[in-house]
């Protein structure tokens, strides 16, 4: 179940600034929201305990092995952990378990969403089983959003 349609999206996304995501500190006391300090013990518990569909998706993202592209597991922005992340494509994936399927995660889920839009980072969401079921498939998907904010 959507819970917020687009109009809505859509409002709550003009009440924010578009803007790119910061890297380092900068002079004006603007910070990083790449990886902050406070989840880096949670993000390598994430990286050191990947369920089997992560694991699976990770060897064939990680050394560059999907078109060049560079992708990081479990990488934080703000204080939202993603599952995979190309910073070159802003580009997120995210697969999905039985808890997704939740109205309460449908929400926080939604809200990620919402709050990585507002610095131009489009998710793609799989369910967990398109990884063995249909891999190419996916891949495909990946590889048809490369370039996605060029468009």
């Amino acid at each position: 179940m959507h819970l917020a349609n687009n109009n809505s999206d859509e409002q709550k996304l003009s009440s924010f600034s578009r803007r790119s995501i910061p890297d380092k500190q900068e002079g004006g006391g603007q910070k990083s929201i790449n990886n902050i300090k406070k989840l880096k013990t949670f993000r390598k518990n994430l990286r050191n305990n990947l369920t089997s569909a992560e694991a699976s998706l990770w060897k064939i993202l990680q050394n560059r092995q999907l078109d060049g592209r560079k992708f990081r597991r479990q990488h934080s922005i703000g204080n939202y952990i993603l599952d995979f992340y190309c910073s070159e494509e802003k580009l997120a994936i995210e697969l999905d378990g039985e808890g997704h399927f939740t109205l309460p995660q449908k929400i926080y889920d939604d809200e990620r969403e919402l709050f990585l839009k507002t610095y131009d980072i489009k998710v793609l969401r799989f369910e967990n089983c398109l990884v063995w079921e249909k891999k190419e498939w996916l891949l495909d998907k990946v590889r048809s959003e490369f370039g996605w904010f060029l468009r």
